[in-house]
């Protein structure tokens, strides 16, 4: 009777207003008002910049997500971490550059100007996350938090680095160029502590994992369009990705070889050998001689942490594709031609012969050279280091290189850390690195859950292929290598919650079975 009487209602009188919303939906009338009167005020201010309004209604759309679902925001996070681009690459200035998520906010040219705002979207979009956590974790009943792996190790890292930079300003460093040098480690131990409090379940897991295979995918494919745009070459221009994506997309391909060794059934693993070849290009185009440098370490740390039987299958796999790449480097070693390009960028890294490294030779001399001065610095501050902010010693006086933190940050990153730390930094950081690699092969080897089983295996060795790639370049600094690590990194308690309930839950429905 009531539902008769609602429906005779005339339209007016059932929805709250000419808009068309239903009566008691207060909270999406509420956010649509603000989000008009925000996007006019910003045309109005802006004199019509109409990538502000969108960067506005963008923000809008984020907090409304992430103040509804935490993990939805952090998913967004992920994302938007692994799409933007942090640096330029020569000759391209696409959107996702344009975004601008990894600038200071005095730098985007789309927003107002003040000088004092140091911070970028990163770490307010990050800074958000944490206190919509926190708040959900207080008012949630039976909340539960799962223990950083390794806590000790990790804290005494970072206090280290702390003091590093407190004794470093105070020996006279600028404070700016410290800022630059430590923010992506924090990002790293934020995300360490953070994943495993956002993922608790499996279903969490897959949406994570989705995530970062369809975004890294996104960007191979971006370096695939220019690489055809560009007439299947490179044109001079030495690489058509950031320096960091051939890294992100070799841990996808660690991660298929996992996925394939160890028979998880998901729906990930069919759509890894799809996306393969995609892979595969996005890598070629990336021309990183440190990503192609860190395959043989990453790949023979994920042989020994495999069990026998997968180690052997793997072995056997293996093996035509060993025959293959051996006839290839052989025929190609010293050609000329386009399919030549892996074996000649391979070349110029092991070659200090100017004729055969080619117009990589200066690029290597720079490097030697660049060591040499490192070492030289070391020798002054053995224990405790120079601390950041503070310029290494150039005995080699270095030519001039489009990075304006050329004198703080040198390419070779594993032994910028001892230069600024000295030997106890240095020592913690290792510390840390092999106290968390022993407790990931634990936890690997506890495992019963394929799926989980794959993805420990790729956070262990993702430490490795990282370490590797920051001795050859620039990467412990970069803010995307920093999230994405600790994210893979900080997956590993929580593959072992989600394992260790799902075999309670299997034990309770045998148990239940049993008695009827």
């Amino acid at each position: 009777m009531a539902e008769t009487f609602v429906n005779e209602l005339p339209p007016i009188d059932r929805y709250s207003s000419w808009l068309g919303i239903p009566r008691g939906n207060k909270a999406a009338m509420l956010i649509m008002v603000i989000g008009t009167l925000g996007v006019s005020s910003i045309l109005v201010v802006t004199y019509g910049n109409i990538f502000a309004a969108v960067a506005f209604v963008g923000l809008t759309i984020v907090a409304t997500l992430t103040l509804f679902r935490v993990e939805w925001g952090f998913y967004l996070f992920i994302g938007f971490v692994l799409v933007f681009d942090q640096f330029t690459i020569p000759d391209f200035d696409p959107i996702t550059l344009k975004v601008s998520y990894f600038l200071n906010l005095k730098e985007i040219p789309y927003l107002p100007t003040v000088s004092a705002a140091v911070v970028n979207p990163l770490e307010l979009h990050l800074l958000f996350i944490l206190v919509v956590w926190f708040c959900v974790i207080c008012f949630r009943k039976n909340a539960h938090l799962n223990r950083v792996p390794v806590w000790g190790a990790m804290v005494a890292f970072f206090v280290g680095i702390i003091a590093s930079v407190v004794y470093g300003l105070q020996k006279g460093g600028n404070f700016l160029p410290a800022l630059w040098e430590v923010r992506a480690l924090f990002y790293f131990g934020a995300m360490y502590a953070l994943v495993p409090q956002i993922v608790q379940t499996e279903k969490d897991l897959r949406i994570l994992l989705w995530v970062c295979i369809f975004a890294i995918t996104f960007k191979a494919l971006q370096a695939i369009v220019r690489f055809i745009h560009l007439g299947l070459s490179f044109r001079g221009i030495a690489t058509l990705t950031n320096h960091e994506d051939p890294v992100f997309m070799f841990t996808l391909i660690v991660l298929l070889l996992a996925l394939v060794l160890f028979e998880a059934k998901t729906g990930q693993r069919l759509a890894l050998i799809l996306l393969l070849f995609p892979l595969l290009m996005g890598f070629f185009a990336g021309q990183r001689r440190a990503a192609y440098a860190a395959i043989v370490p990453t790949l023979t740390a994920f042989f020994v942490l495999l069990p026998s039987q997968q180690r052997w299958a793997l072995v056997k796999g293996a093996f035509p594709f060993l025959i293959f790449m051996g006839l290839y480097v052989g025929i190609f070693w010293n050609s000329e031609s386009k399919l030549a390009s892996p074996v000649k960028l391979i070349k110029t890294a092991l070659s200090n012969d100017k004729e055969e490294a080619g117009d990589r030779y200066y690029s290597n001399l720079y490097r030697e050279q660049e060591k040499f001065d490192l070492a030289a610095t070391v020798k002054t501050a053995p224990v405790i280091g120079i601390g950041f902010g503070n310029k290494y010693l150039q005995p080699i006086k270095l030519v001039p290189i489009a990075f304006p933190l050329r004198d703080y940050i040198p390419h070779d990153e594993v032994l910028w850390l001892i230069v600024k730390t000295g030997a106890v930094g240095y020592f913690l950081f290792w510390f840390f690195l092999d106290c968390f690699a022993c407790h990931g092969a634990s936890v690997f080897i506890r495992l019963k859950n394929p799926y989980l089983k794959a993805i420990c295996a790729l956070a262990v060795v993702a430490a490795v292929n990282q370490i590797i790639v920051s001795y050859y370049d620039l990467q412990l600094t970069y803010y995307r290598n920093m999230v994405y690590l600790g994210t893979l990194m900080g997956l590993i308690p929580a593959l072992e919650y989600i394992d260790s309930r799902d075999s309670n839950t299997a034990m309770n429905k045998e148990t239940t079975a049993e008695e009827s």
